[in-house]
């Protein structure tokens, strides 16, 4: 288990989302610009995300990519206290994530922890092969943009334009009257911001969101404070597949016996490859880098 003053993974990962894109539509006339179509209903769109959320199951598991998460925990003052970083290897067995550590701090895993990380990777592999999707194979604290959406009050539908793609934007707010499972979910009932959904395909494209409240866990032990922040980034890989491209959180937190731990936590997926019938691995898309946060 990591310490506590490491930002647990299920923080780093409350919000992914991939998916199965549609066939691309016919190209407008130079020319002759039709009216906008109007705004599909946002209920409907939802769904719509939620089930190609399910239908990418097929499809993600033949691919592999890599994923660099850089830790500064801050001083009170904003300055940088400590660096850290650890690079994965992340693959799916049975629609569950898996994460193999390959370096950590830059540097390669040495030839015990290498082995201690492999065995660690089977017991995972075994258990998520005998886990049903949905659930957790080892327990730990996760929550799907579906799960996400179907817990959020939605408002002011627009379009908007990003990276040439039509985009449905909409702000919305948790419920709180939504029933919680966990502390993720719990944070879920206590945010607000915008998400970004690709008109075409149907997919998460960008999501900003803010804690607006403070949220508790561990039995009073852990609070994710108001203030704390997420931006979510995916792109289309290899026309077939919606993976994440990059991750910043804004972390602010107590603990007991700290005043408090303030931490920037930024992550980067990148060197996608697809697994053929042949067990050979080859290289995928090369994803440009991210826009900037839409504010």
């Amino acid at each position: 288990m990591r310490p506590l003053l490491r930002i647990p993974r299920p923080l780093r990962r409350l919000f992914r989302a991939a998916a199965l894109p549609f066939a691309l539509g016919a190209p407008l006339c130079a020319f002759q610009q039709s009216p906008a179509p109007p705004l599909p209903d946002v209920p409907t769109l939802i769904q719509q995300v939620r089930d190609h959320q399910r239908q990418m199951e097929s499809v993600q598991e033949n691919y592999t990519f890599h994923e660099v998460d850089v830790s500064q925990e801050l001083n009170k003052n904003g300055s940088v206290k400590k660096t850290e970083s650890e690079e994965y290897e992340i693959f799916f067995v049975n629609t569950h994530e898996v994460h193999r550590l390959i370096k950590r701090d830059g540097k390669p895993l040495d030839p015990d922890q290498e082995k201690k990380e492999q065995d660690r990777v089977t017991k995972y592999v075994e258990k998520a092969q005998q886990t049903p999707p949905g659930q957790a194979p080892n327990g730990e604290i996760v929550i799907s943009v579906g799960r996400i959406l179907a817990m959020a009050k939605v408002s002011s539908p627009r379009r908007e334009m990003l990276d040439g793609r039509s985009t449905i934007a909409f702000d919305f707010v948790g419920d709180p009257h939504a029933k919680a499972r966990n502390i993720a979910e719990e944070a879920a009932r206590h945010t607000s911001g915008t998400f970004w959904i690709d008109e075409q395909d149907r997919q998460v494209r960008r999501l900003v969101a803010h804690l607006t409240d403070n949220v508790h866990g561990g039995f009073g032990l852990f609070s994710l404070n108001k203030g704390s922040n997420l931006t979510f980034d995916q792109k289309l890989v290899n026309n077939e597949l919606w993976l994440p491209t990059s991750a910043n959180l804004n972390i602010v937190a107590h603990a007991v016996g700290i005043f408090a731990f303030r931490a920037d936590v930024q992550v980067t997926d990148n060197d996608y490859k697809k697994f053929h019938a042949e067990a050979q691995q080859q290289p995928g898309a090369t994803v440009v880098p991210a826009s900037p946060p839409v504010h």
